[in-house]
């Protein structure tokens, strides 16, 4: 029987309509596995052993108890087949922590979804600029003269943070906006923090898709997400709305150019975000739309997720 681990944030909060991580409960509970839920702050690395507050966990389609915390232990992740990272950002130094700790399960033969050592080594934001030649001009940047520059050539740009996820902090600046001084200042922290700056895509109001792959495959079909009115964050947790449709040839070479990157650095589960035919971010930490997605379809997307675990364990 398979002993899977979450490490996730407070399960008291989400909501199990959208929750991708609950989604992935749901389908490895009706596959029996034995399922540990770990708190992020519980983890202690003790000399060479990684130990965590955790506790066995039940969880149902019930909007008002959707989980079961029992039989609290201090649980060794060594004897743990598979554990999924699926903590949110913002990737700060605790997080990265946490992928240090994960390298002495490693060790161990663990499975870890997703690879702790590309965690920390790339940046969803950043990683698109290394890997696909398909990307809007962008600048990363602390420098505030670099950023008007930037904005003088493009006229808009959208300016967002690199560690946060769900449309956090991200501006649209256009280049006569009189707060462009006050909102550059804040973002780079007075010239001591990156931040990336890419030209604005007008065709954010045709939606931005966002693919979700599984171990280099992309599900055949993506969530197009649309700005709501007076918005131009196309972000579900932002007020987006959003629709299922299928990809396109386009984006299914965009997704093979990058799919050997994402297996052999073990980004097993990636979520892809495109406007038209540019690739903004590659998300990797804690992807979503896993429900919006099945919910209209007939692809079981968690299912193809526990079927890589289980055979990638098979071969272990």
């Amino acid at each position: 029987m398979i002993k899977l681990g979450v490490i996730m944030n407070s399960i008291k909060l989400i909501n199990i309509n959208k929750d991708s991580t609950f989604a992935m409960l749901l389908e490895a509970q009706y596959r029996n596995y034995i399922i540990y839920y770990i708190e992020d702050n519980s983890l202690v690395l003790h000399n060479h052993k990684l130990l965590a507050n955790s506790y066995l966990i039940k969880v149902q389609k019930n909007y008002n108890n959707w989980y079961q915390l029992y039989d609290r232990k201090i649980l060794n992740l060594n004897t743990l087949n598979v554990i999924l990272m699926r903590k949110d950002p913002p990737v700060d130094n605790n997080y990265l922590y946490i992928t240090y700790m994960l390298e002495h399960v490693k060790k161990h033969g663990v499975l870890i979804i997703n690879e702790p050592s590309s965690l920390r080594n790339y940046n969803e934001k950043i990683l698109p600029t290394i890997i696909n030649k398909h990307i809007p001009n962008t600048i990363i940047t602390c420098s505030k003269y670099d950023i008007k520059k930037f904005i003088n050539k493009h006229k808009n740009i959208i300016l967002k943070p690199l560690n946060y996820m769900g449309g956090k902090s991200v501006f649209f600046i256009n280049k006569n906006d009189i707060n462009f001084s006050v909102i550059v200042e804040t973002m780079t922290n007075y010239g001591s923090r990156f931040c990336i700056a890419q030209e604005f895509l007008p065709v954010i109001k045709y939606g931005d898709k966002r693919i979700l792959i599984i171990n280099g495959k992309p599900i055949p079909y993506c969530l197009v997400r649309f700005p709501k009115k007076g918005e131009l964050r196309g972000n579900i947790v932002a007020g987006g709305k959003g629709k299922v449709m299928q990809l396109n040839d386009n984006d299914y070479e965009i997704v093979n150019n990058l799919s050997s990157f994402l297996i052999k650095n073990g980004l097993i589960f990636v979520g892809l975000d495109i406007i038209k035919d540019k690739v903004t971010e590659i998300n990797f930490t804690s992807p979503t739309c896993i429900k919006e997605i099945e919910n209209v379809t007939n692809i079981s997307i968690t299912s193809k997720l526990m079927n890589y675990i289980e055979n990638k364990l098979s071969k272990n």
